[in-house]
């Protein structure tokens, strides 16, 4: 008898477990409106990594595979795992293209660790580049 409560608790422990880990990871259909960024830059401070301001080095580290993201209008940072059914890489033509530039999204939401990841279905609208001068960001490297 104890084996059977036994048994029947971890079922239960289990099932729960499965039930967290795949509510954490289903994703979420969204619209987010921001702009393209350089992940890399944005984050280590090192160039600021917005506008005309980093326009040439967002392609160039794009181009190389480093991840790029979308700094929503409400400063929420997703990072971009895919565009538009291209699945060969982050580093997709598609991406190259808007780089830096203020654009809507439909896609996918998936938030793990604190970390948002966005798989775009659809580039919605793209505004190209808004952020158009460099006195508003300062000169490169470091920015203001």
């Amino acid at each position: 008898m104890r084996v059977k409560s036994i048994m029947a608790a971890v079922l239960i422990a289990g099932s729960a477990w499965v039930s967290a880990a795949q509510a954490a990871t289903a994703p979420k259909r969204v619209q987010v409106t921001g702009e393209i960024i350089d992940t890399w830059c944005y984050v280590t401070e090192i160039m600021y990594a917005l506008g005309t301001a980093h326009h040439k080095c967002a392609i160039w580290c794009a181009a190389g595979g480093i991840p790029v993201s979308i700094k929503g209008d409400d400063d929420t940072v997703y990072m971009v795992l895919k565009v538009e059914g291209d699945d060969v890489t982050v580093a997709n033509p598609k991406m190259l293209t808007i780089q830096t530039h203020q654009v809507s999204v439909d896609g996918d939401l998936y938030v793990r660790d604190g970390v948002n990841y966005l798989i775009v279905n659809a580039v919605a609208d793209d505004k190209g580049v808004v952020n158009m001068t460099h006195e508003d960001y300062g000169i490169q490297p470091f920015g203001e």
